[in-house]
This record gives structure tokens, sequence and C-alpha cells, in this order.
């Protein structure tokens, strides 16, 4: 079997940052909104949209975000930067932000780094590690047939597909995204998370028990930031659980 915990975990992540994740995918719909206000001519816009409502975004958040991207309200200019290191352990670590002060991020971001027994490194250090593709995690369920979500997902494009003690996760080229997120719509499934993410090709040796915590520890530091949009790392542990 797979993962256990993956969606009890995940789901009390979300929910203990409800609001946290509010202001961060208020910033992801602003800088997606400045190639346009609307969702059906925007991809990524769209995207940030359903991740928003996702985790029930009030629309009146959504569409003032959406007004400060295109002018229509006066807001900050954000800057997207990512940042590459090793936590502890040897574990590859990426991080998404999104920040209208390069100098604070950076700065804060290496001090989560140093603090945890990590290091922060030169942009594609890690990346070779990585590759993006679309990602889709649903709960497993009575209702869901691991078999008809297969058969839905291949005919949509899926490449592959993990099954954990509770959850599904299909992989997809990023080409294909639209396509299988559409399909699974259709079908009527309900996403835990759809995104286009980094997946680890190289995955890194499981850390010691004190490795582990302090890359618990790190990851929750760089992701309780307001400007870090992702974390992204090749630990094939949950870092989700209890330490």
């Amino acid at each position: 079997m797979g993962r256990h915990g993956v969606i009890a975990n995940r789901k009390a992540s979300q929910d203990a940052k409800r609001g946290q994740l509010f202001t961060k995918y208020a910033r992801l719909i602003t800088v997606a909104a400045k190639a346009g206000g609307d969702p059906i001519y925007n991809i990524a816009l769209k995207n940030a949209i359903d991740k928003a409502k996702g985790i029930n975004m009030p629309n009146d958040n959504i569409n003032r975000a959406i007004k400060k991207g295109t002018g229509e309200l006066e807001g900050e200019l954000y800057e997207a930067i990512n940042y590459e290191g090793y936590g502890p352990g040897g574990v590859a670590i990426i991080v998404d932000s999104l920040t209208d002060n390069k100098n604070r991020t950076s700065s804060q971001v290496k001090h989560f780094f140093d603090k945890y027994n990590g290091n922060l490194g030169v942009p594609g250090c890690v990346t070779y590690m990585f590759e993006r593709k679309g990602y889709f995690l649903i709960e497993k369920t009575e209702k869901v047939s691991e078999e008809a979500l297969m058969e839905t997902a291949l005919e949509a494009g899926m490449e592959d597909m993990n099954v954990n003690e509770d959850s599904f996760e299909i992989i997809t080229a990023t080409e294909d995204f639209e396509n299988v997120k559409a399909a699974l719509q259709e079908a009527g499934y309900e996403f835990v998370e759809a995104d286009l993410e980094l997946l680890p090709t190289i995955t890194a040796p499981t850390p010691s028990a004190e490795d582990l915590k302090l890359l618990k520890k790190l990851v929750a530091a760089l992701e309780d930031h307001d400007d870090v949009q992702k974390v992204y790392h090749n630990c094939d542990e949950d870092l989700y659980g209890d330490e």
C-alpha cells in the first residue's frame, strides 16, 4: 500500500492555515490577472481561482484580487522568485514565492534554512531533480472506484496514478493537465489538490529521525511565510504528520 495519512494530514494543515491561504491565493490571483481578468481566456487565472474556491475563499476577495491585477483597484506589485537549497539530511527543496520586497523575503528564507540545519543554494542547484507535472490528489472513499477513476483519467491523458491508503495521486504531462482536470470534474470527482507542481525525479534517502524533525519544522516555517506560495521537496516521507 502507499503512504498513510496523506489526506488527513494535508486537510488538517490547510484548515489551520486557511486565513493565511486566503492571502497567498489572493496574491496568486492578482499576479495571474495581469495577463487578463477573464478566466475563460487566462488559464493561469482560472487555476488560481479554482484553488481559492477550493478553500472557500469568498467571491468578494477573489473579485478584489482580480481587479488589483487588472489595475481597476490599487494594489502591490509582486515579483515571482524561486529559492533552492538543501534541507536536513540532504533533502532538495525549492521555494516558490511572490513578494513585494525581494530583500526581505530572501533574508527570511535564508534565515529559515540556517535555523533548521539547511543550506540555501544558488539557482539551478536542485532543479535537475524535479520535473513539472500536472498533479491531482483525490480522497479515497467508498464512492470512488479505483478502476473507474483510472479509466476516466487515462482516456483524458493521465501518465500515472499512485494509490495510497487514503488517496489517489494522478500525474499528467503539463499540456494534458486541463483536459484531465475537466474530465475528472465532469465525472464528479472532487480534488484535495489540483495544480501544476514540481515532482521529484530523484528521491532523497530517508532522513534520520532528528533530521526528519528539523525538516518538518523547516518546511512548516517556509509554508507559514506570507510570501511563500509553495514548497517542493524530494523527501518520500509525509511531512504533514505528527513529529
